[in-house]
């Protein structure tokens, strides 16, 4: 049976049921001011019938299980407190408190916690500025391996494959250098769970030698906020100890609304992956098509798409051949044409597309962009001159634990 009809549907029947709840939550599947009882009726407790994820041995085992066969890792946990407990958990797992940490300096803020809370010595990785846009690659195997020479003693690394932006780092070749030190490698994928899914996408990092994965599933595939899988492979992690940090770092209130949602994105995955994959990356190249006649506006060029170096999905929009910034870019969508990008910084606009977005969703954007772009252009009394990117000075440790 699918993860769908061993728990959202067995969810729907039970609070469609007549049993009565003489336990939490307090809402009792029906009252609320303005909470649909749809959603009350699934929101339950560890309650019989429907396992607990902290001893997994019914639903919530083979729902997870199901995850894990999707990815190929050896062993895949549900996470409701976002990646950021992935994060914590491998941390804490792979390393012992006030060990030593390789890690890239683009990690999400929850790795800065994790170094916190442990004590650790932390030694970092910056990657390289992206020819023509004011952000970084991805860490690369030659940076690790000359960091993991300077510094013998590191008990593990970590990295951010894709990053922010979509870059895509070489995990199998990196995985290689950090195994010839017997050491862990933990790849922060919270932006990837999309990834080794389909044909013509990039590898997961689960299929490339990495010792533990952190997926954000809400981010990349159609589940709900908050919702993450962490994967772990290998004899360099001692599964009681992650498991350990788990209960620590994540809630034991479980919600079965986020779990059932993740099950739910697994199987569409599973049942639709092909067709809507297949429809995803030929929308997006589509989409790139027809802005490279963009005057103005700069795109990540395809053959990085091509080669397995920028993730599908990801459009980076460049304003730095003009006179505006990245956020008058966001700004302006948002304002003229109801358009909600991701994320803007410097000369630097982001659009996030997943297997979700719609038809509409790519016309209206390409037909935004290529206006903007036409009214810049056209109020340029010269040709666009190139202004350099601004190179930010690296960040310096202003605090250490050590």
């Amino acid at each position: 049976m699918t993860g769908k009809k061993t728990l959202y549907k067995q969810l729907h029947n039970y609070g469609q049921s007549d049993y009565y709840p003489y336990h939490m939550p307090g809402h009792k599947r029906r009252l609320s001011s303005q909470i649909p009882p749809e959603i009350l009726e699934i929101d339950i407790t560890e309650i019989d019938g429907f396992d607990n994820l902290h001893q997994a041995e019914g639903i919530l085992r083979d729902v997870q299980e199901e995850a894990n066969a999707l990815y190929g890792a050896e062993e895949t946990f549900y996470l409701v407190n976002g990646s950021t407990c992935g994060i914590l958990s491998a941390l804490s797992a792979a390393l012992e408190e006030g060990g030593h940490l390789l890690m890239a300096r683009g990690c999400h803020k929850s790795a800065y916690h994790g170094a916190y809370l442990r004590n650790l010595k932390v030694t970092y990785l910056y990657g390289q500025p992206v020819k023509g846009f004011d952000f970084e690659e991805a860490i690369t195997a030659e940076q690790v391996e000359a960091a993991l020479e300077e510094h013998p003693n590191v008990d593990a690394v970590l990295i951010v494959s894709p990053t922010y932006e979509g870059r895509i780092a070489d995990v199998a070749r990196i995985a290689q250098v950090v195994h010839k030190r017997g050491i862990p490698l933990i790849v922060d994928e919270a932006h990837g769970a999309h990834l080794g899914l389909a044909q013509g996408f990039a590898q997961g990092s689960c299929m490339l030698g990495a010792d533990l994965v952190i997926h954000s599933v809400h981010k990349t595939l159609p589940s709900l906020t908050q919702t993450a899988l962490l994967h772990v492979s290998g004899a360099l992690i001692d599964r009681e100890r992650l498991k350990r940090f788990l209960h620590i770092y994540q809630s034991s209130s479980p919600s079965y609304i986020l779990m059932a949602s993740i099950a739910d994105a697994m199987q569409t995955v599973r049942e639709q992956g092909p067709k809507l994959f297949e429809e995803f990356r030929d929308r997006y190249y589509a989409m790139c098509s027809e802005l490279a006649n963009c005057k103005v506006f700069q795109f990540i060029p395809a053959e990085d798409l091509d080669a397995g170096k920028q993730d599908v999905g990801k459009l980076i929009i460049s304003t730095q051949r003009s006179s505006v910034s990245g956020q008058w870019l966001a700004d302006t969508l948002l304002e003229r044409f109801r358009l909600q990008c991701e994320m803007a910084s410097g000369n630097t606009c982001l659009a996030m597309f997943t297997l979700a977005d719609t038809e509409e969703g790519y016309e209206r954007l390409v037909q935004a962009l290529l206006e903007l772009d036409a009214e810049l252009f056209e109020a340029q009394s010269r040709p666009a001159q190139v202004r350099l990117p601004v190179q930010l000075p690296r960040p310096t440790i202003a605090y250490s634990l050590k």
